[in-house]
């Protein structure tokens, strides 16, 4: 039997502290995995579902987007794979009654822990202006609801249409035409706050912004680097594909400011070696970078290329690339090597040792995550990288190439289907040959403009496809408060968050069917596609039956939306496509170039691969027809004497804002979140023992600062000068206007503050 959820809210503020670990995964993973997989779902149901995960017939993991390879383990799903599928798969209701027996002010004191452990939502359920409970609703009066305020906006950019990454390719397509057929582009979503800054920067130098490696080059690898990533948490089967990198004498070289278990030895658990044995050690060489020192390490690398005979790829430079000549001046007179130590923290050794391994190395790959993403600084960091593999012309050849590694498993697919805020012409005329509408061409909100929108009363209706944005963004006061100014805030959902209880004068949460479960449309039983971080497309089945009758799928819910809001008006075949999934893939097949053909590609076991010039062709779609070589002074984040540089992280029991648990096992953090992490020797010097308590205060030019109460000092490995703490919880530290340049993206990874001992403590 399945777990009863809880009915208290367990303390997160007094955590149990033990060492870190050295190794990730292994048995205790599998223990762990399975605990929490019985809790949610009970013994059969676990069997049953876990077998389906990421296998060519089944369901594609509701958690991240690393791809799979072509033959496939039973067990093809992680640690934090099987917790995500289980509260998506969860026995666990929460029904009308709970609504009765919980007022929004009662949730809203709740934790998110709390609210997710609830369960699954069965109804569409209904707050009235100035009611203070949750009442059921038909979905015919939901949608009602949602037209009567659309069509009272005085122009329809007072609309926000927001998107989390776990909707499928045909439910993001039916969602940004919906929106475009309304008149708006205001489309923002959760790629704006994660890897924007990576997409602003391949765009402009290689022509497409994402990443230009497959799986099978990581195996054909001299040198894999991971920078600003952690996969033993975020994208643990990652780490199997680095084992099978290093078994063909792959090297890894790991940047990072925290040291991360599963970089260090992975205990793969489908392998006697890594149940019974020591496992594989990965990493080769770890750099343990300040907090925003990428750039200035990748700049000091860089003059040392140039500086070696040899080691410039001149072939590739002269026929394939621009602007070599501007970035060899700017890095060869750039920062001295003092400032270059000051801006890494790590040593002149160090860094020539990382320069003897990439001179050894004919096939380099970078990867990267938020580390990189989520600084000021962020676009010209990438674009360093990217100098960086041009220099040696690891691009666009077997073994090589940039590889940004996406979180939400199709948050990648999204974009590709038109969910931006900013839509290249080129789409919009497709968009407009194929369905006869003119679609509005100017640009849209994205997401820190949205809530700036919704704070200034200038968007007036939000409507959530999936996701948790009150907890998802920055500067929690200014977004609750934005969102309370809304006429109608909507949320398509599976399971309770706290952007359910910051609600507008009305609210609407409309429960929909998770990847887990059947979807009958028509008679027949649909499927739906994804797309993985490495631009290959399959089909996704789910076999459940649903959580509950009432439930409508992500394609139905607009399908019908759009019926009530656009009318007779729309020449768009909402209905059939709300019944058969394979009409609105025809559609796509002619709007988005790689989707030629798209049924009869999805329809072969494992998908298809889309289209990358740069990879394929060494073919660059940029403003010059070749790849951009960039030159951008060196910035680093500093902070005064007696302060730090905190970054924002997940734990281990953590996926984006879902808290699966309390725990963050490889850090050694047991039954508590509010945790800061600082190096002993900062602490110290702070006048801060471990296990004292403090207030996160951050600082900013302007005079203002933010405060976080009532964390347990943690002394840990960090790098020097730098601090780490888990975020929803210090998202309140963050300004609205602490963004990168060009993309936007909240810095949550560079945030100077200082630490007061807690008075209470």
């Amino acid at each position: 039997m399945a777990g009863k959820p809880p009915t208290t809210d367990p303390v997160q503020d007094a955590p149990e502290v033990g060492a870190p670990q050295h190794s990730a995964v292994g048995l205790p993973a599998i223990t762990h995995a399975l605990r929490i997989s019985q809790q949610q779902m009970g013994v059969k149901r676990t069997a049953l579902t876990l077998l389906r995960v990421n296998q060519k017939n089944g369901f594609d993991c509701p958690g991240c987007a690393w791809p799979e390879g072509d033959e496939r383990h039973a067990a093809e799903f992680c640690e934090n794979g099987a917790k995500a599928v289980a509260e998506e798969a969860t026995l666990r209701r929460v029904t009308p009654d709970f609504f009765a027996a919980h007022s929004v002010a009662d949730l809203a004191d709740r934790s998110g822990y709390w609210l997710g452990q609830q369960g699954r939502l069965t109804d569409p359920m209904y707050l009235d202006e100035g009611a203070d409970h949750y009442v059921p609703v038909s979905w015919e009066r939901a949608f009602d609801i949602i037209g009567e305020e659309l069509t009272a906006l005085d122009t329809p950019d007072e609309a926000v249409f927001y998107t989390s990454g776990r909707t499928s390719n045909e439910a993001a397509f039916l969602y940004q035409l919906f929106a475009r057929e309304f008149g708006t582009n205001n489309l923002p979503d959760c790629s704006n706050m994660c890897h924007e800054s990576s997409g602003s920067a391949l765009t402009e130098t290689i022509g497409i912004g994402k990443g230009s490696v497959l799986l099978e080059d990581l195996y054909k690898a001299d040198l894999i680097i991971v920078a600003g990533q952690n996969p033993g948490t975020n994208h643990p089967r990652m780490l199997t594909a680095l084992e099978k990198a290093k078994a063909g004498g792959t090297k890894i070289i790991s940047i990072n400011p925290l040291p991360e278990a599963g970089l260090e030895r992975f205990k793969n658990p489908q392998t006697p070696r890594g149940l019974a044995g020591g496992g594989t050690a990965l990493t080769d060489l770890f750099l343990q970078v300040r907090l925003g020192g990428d750039q200035a390490l990748f700049r000091a690398l860089n003059r040392l290329v140039l500086d070696t005979d040899g080691a410039v790829d001149e072939g590739f430079v002269r026929e394939h690339t621009h602007g070599y000549e501007e970035f060899a001046r700017t890095a060869r007179a750039g920062a001295d090597w003092d400032e270059t130590l000051r801006a890494t923290g790590l040593t002149r050794a160090e860094i020539d040792r990382a320069l003897a391994m990439i001179l050894d190395s004919k096939r380099t790959i970078v990867c990267w995550a938020m580390g990189l993403t989520q600084h000021k600084h962020s676009v010209p960091t990438i674009k360093e990288v990217v100098n960086f593999l041009l220099l040696r012309g690891n691009i666009g050849r077997p073994g090589a190439g940039v590889c940004p590694v996406r979180g939400h498993s199709n948050v990648q697919g999204d974009r590709t289907m038109g969910i931006f805020e900013r839509p290249a012409p080129a789409f919009l005329d497709a968009l407009e040959k194929e369905f006869g509408f003119a679609p509005p061409r100017e640009h849209g909100l994205d997401v820190v403009h949205a809530i700036r929108a919704l704070r200034d009363g200038q968007a007036k209706v939000f409507f959530a496809m999936g996701g948790n944005f009150v907890s998802a963004t920055p500067d929690t006061d200014v977004t609750e408060a934005a969102m309370r100014r809304a006429r109608l805030t909507v949320h398509v959902s599976t399971k309770l968050n706290r952007s359910h209880v910051i609600t507008g004068a009305r609210a609407l949460i409309l429960p929909t069917l998770g990847r887990t479960e059947r979807d009958r449309q028509g008679g027949t039983d649909q499927f739906v596609t994804v797309e993985d971080s490495m631009g290959m497309v399959h089909a996704s089945r789910g076999r459940l039956e649903p959580a509950s009758p009432r439930l409508l799928s992500e394609t139905a819910i607009i399908a019908r939306l759009a019926r009530r809001v656009l009318g007779a008006a729309s020449a768009t075949p909402w209905e059939e496509f709300e019944k058969d999934y394979a009409a609105i893939r025809d559609r796509i097949a002619r709007v988005v170039p790689g989707f030629e053909d798209f049924n009869a590609k999805v329809a072969r076991p494992g998908g298809f691969t889309l289209p990358h010039a740069p990879r394929d062709a060494r073919r660059f779609p940029t403003a010059t027809g070749k790849a951009n070589f960039t030159a951008a002074p060196v910035e680093y984040p500093t902070a005064p004497e007696g302060r730090l540089l905190l970054q924002t992280l997940r734990s281990h029991d953590q996926y984006n804002t879902t808290i699966y648990g309390l725990d963050d096992r490889y850090r050694g953090i047991k039954n508590g979140r509010r945790v800061v992490l600082v190096h002993p020797d900062d602490a110290r010097a702070l006048g801060l023992a471990d296990g004292a308590y403090a207030d996160l205060v951050s600082e900013w030019t302007d005079g203002s600062e933010r405060r976080a109460p009532g964390f347990r000092v943690v002394h840990y490995p960090t790098a020097r000068g730098c601090a780490a703490a888990y975020y929803p919880e210090t998202n309140v530290l963050i300004p609205l206007d602490h963004t990168a340049d060009t993309s936007n993206t909240p810095a949550a990874k560079s945030v100077v503050v200082r630490l007061e001992p807690t008075p209470a403590h």
